[in-house]
């Protein structure tokens, strides 16, 4: 079979998948005879690369019907959030004149001057908290999913746009994955989330701790974090950032490629935003904040 077609079927992309729910079968099913120290380290990172499969596929992977690659990605194996909507708000985020402004990017971490002002100070330290790689990795996955969920109430209360009909479809999606875990696993709720939703979370969180910053530069906003051939398989290499926002569409297995092709023109291209690796986000970072709370330019982005 020539070469080109063998890349069109995206069968690294296909082995993932199975991987993957494979994976994530086995270790439900066998939740009650395994170890919690077995079941903490692979359910997290099986409910993270859920979350990056996820990704890939609202990228418009692996197949070309966007219907097909959304079917991949909608099992709520995290429980909380809606594949529906992560799809709509991660490709708003990709409007690259806007990355990090706080009125436009869905994935900001900053807020404008009139939100900070309006924060009570327990607000405002929890905010600086989560700036900090510690903060953001222990503390951030309940700030997250609370805030999330508390305002996506609000938007079904209200009735507004598809919210109710995004919910409903979810909420179907949950109740299949909870009779899985309880009426056939036998699996408690708490014990999944302690032991797959939070820290699979947790895991998620490192990889857009450092990805994006402030800059007057839409291309100087979006960072790489070299050397990393764990998180690296586990963040289908979303951490060489600037390759995916330059290339949204290319497929995960090739990012590494392109990048080493064209190291030193997109090292120039994001003004030197590299790490070496998650230990050195970790050394600048994870008691020190990435960044002050409000955008330098909210205004003008």
């Amino acid at each position: 079979m020539p070469r080109r077609r063998v890349r069109s079927m995206e069968l690294p992309t296909w082995g993932l998948i199975a991987v993957i729910y494979g994976g994530w079968l086995a270790l439900t099913y066998n939740y009650n005879v395994l170890p919690w120290w077995v079941l903490l380290p692979l359910g997290a990172w099986l409910t993270a690369w859920h979350m990056s499969l996820q990704h890939e596929v609202l990228h418009g992977h692996p197949t070309r019907s966007q219907r097909v690659n959304d079917l991949i990605g909608m099992p709520p194996l995290s429980l909380w959030l809606p594949y529906e909507i992560y799809r709509v708000e991660h490709l708003r985020h990709h409007r690259e004149p806007y990355l990090t402004d706080p009125l436009e990017d869905t994935e900001s971490y900053y807020v404008t001057p009139e939100d900070w002002a309006r924060r009570t100070p327990l607000h405002r330290a929890l905010t600086i908290l989560c700036n900090t790689m510690a903060g953001r990795i222990l503390v951030g996955p309940a700030r997250s999913m609370i805030g999330f969920l508390m305002r996506e109430a609000g938007r079904v209360w209200r009735g507004e746009g598809r919210a109710r009909g995004i919910w409903a479809r979810h909420l179907v999606a949950c109740a299949a994955v909870v009779w899985w875990l309880v009426a056939v696993c036998d699996v408690p709720l708490p014990g999944y989330v302690v032991l797959f939703v939070y820290p699979g979370y947790m895991l998620a969180l490192i990889r857009s701790f450092a990805e994006h910053r402030a800059a007057s530069l839409p291309a100087h906003r979006t960072a790489i974090v070299e050397n990393t051939p764990v998180f690296g398989l586990l963040f289908l290499h979303n951490n060489l950032h600037v390759v995916h926002h330059q290339r949204p569409n290319l497929p995960w297995y090739e990012i590494p490629r392109l990048y080493r092709a064209h190291r030193d023109a997109l090292i120039a291209g994001n003004g030197g935003l590299v790490y070496d690796g998650y230990l050195d986000v970790a050394r600048r970072h994870l008691v020190t904040p990435h960044h002050a709370p409000v955008h330098p330019g909210a205004a003008r982005v």
